[in-house]
């Protein structure tokens, strides 16, 4: 089977047999799960299994978006509910190494719940700076208004989600902290001058540029392409993203399906592909659209199959030691402390 450079979602809790004849033929490189796959532990770790066989990959990948606050897949009662990322900045303490580590902890936390189900990549940390009058869209999913603190704590979930053997993907590069829409719904539209986003929203990524994955944001700049979302700009993709911030990793679509992007799903995939990501998501489980994603994904090839498994590698290996009633219990209490 050729692999091919696409994620999806399913519909339910459980996959259709039209579900796992579609990822037998069309094999995408990995899947995504949401609230609607996710019914108890057992389940998922069934539907993951499932998600597997079907592409017949021990190690194909599942992704989840697991940030905690209000972007969080698995929650109570069988999960933890995690505090959002702007909970870390918040820490009211003299040495800054205490946010760094509790950012860390929280994400290692996450891991230790993600693998146990399956789940080997989860779309964190979020990188976005906000500024004063932006959409909300972001707000305290980021865990800071200042670009060196994002980049600090940034790092810490990315090595905490790595040492419990799972992938961390940045989003949303180069930055949508300064989008005045929600691109889930309109495609927003930022006019800020790029010495700005090079100072700020472009700084998190560029320290992180050695990270495995990247998300694309769906968010046009003017001051670099006054035409086209990131997603389906090769100018921001290259000259931004490959140049200035000096990412050579998988670059990943944000879901197609998100109405910042127009066109037919088919239009958004070849443009996406065309703009420079790697590997395009789709998240709505629709079965026709998936269907139309795979007749145009190209097989994953060159560069893009190198930085996969460049990305996989990663995380072959064996978590590091951890005690996770421990480490919840540390979590918890200094986070109430800090309160």
């Amino acid at each position: 089977m050729t692999i091919r450079a696409f994620i999806v979602g399913a519909r339910g809790p459980v996959l259709t047999p039209e579900e796992r004849a579609f990822y037998r033929d069309a094999d995408p490189w990995g899947f995504i799960v949401f609230k609607r796959n996710v019914e108890s532990p057992d389940q998922l770790r069934g539907l993951t299994s499932a998600m597997r066989e079907a592409v017949g990959r021990a190690d194909a990948p599942v992704l989840v978006d697991q940030e905690g606050g209000r972007v969080q897949r698995l929650g109570p009662p069988h999960w933890p509910a995690y505090p959002a990322g702007r909970a870390y900045g918040r820490v009211a303490v003299n040495d800054p190494l205490v946010r760094r580590e509790l950012a860390r902890l929280g994400a290692r936390l996450m891991a230790h719940d993600l693998t146990a189900v399956g789940i080997t990549v989860d779309c964190l940390p979020v990188l976005d700076v906000p500024v004063p009058g932006a959409h909300d869209v972001i707000g305290n999913r980021a865990y800071a208004e200042d670009a060196e603190s994002v980049a600090v704590l940034g790092r810490a979930a990315a090595e905490g989600l790595i040492a419990g053997g799972v992938l961390p993907v940045m989003k949303h590069i180069p930055g949508h902290g300064r989008a005045g829409a929600d691109s889930h719904h309109a495609l927003p539209v930022v006019d800020a001058p790029l010495a700005s986003l090079e100072a700020r929203d472009f700084l998190p990524f560029r320290v992180l540029a050695d990270l495995p994955l990247a998300m694309s944001a769906h968010v046009v700049y003017t001051a670099i392409d006054p035409r086209r979302p990131a997603t389906t700009s090769r100018v921001v993709l290259r000259r931004i993203v490959r140049e200035h911030i000096g990412f050579d990793g998988l670059i990943i679509s944000d879901d197609l399906s998100m109405n910042a992007l127009s066109g037919t799903i088919a239009e958004r995939a070849r443009a996406a592909f065309a703009g420079g990501c790697d590997v395009v998501l789709h998240c709505n489980g629709d079965l026709a659209e998936m269907r139309a994603v795979a007749e145009v994904a190209p097989a994953l090839a060159g560069k893009a199959k190198r930085r996969a498994e460049a990305a996989l590698a990663r995380i072959r290996h064996l978590p590091e030691p951890f005690d996770p009633v421990e480490a919840r219990a540390r979590l918890d209490a200094a986070l109430a402390a800090a309160a």
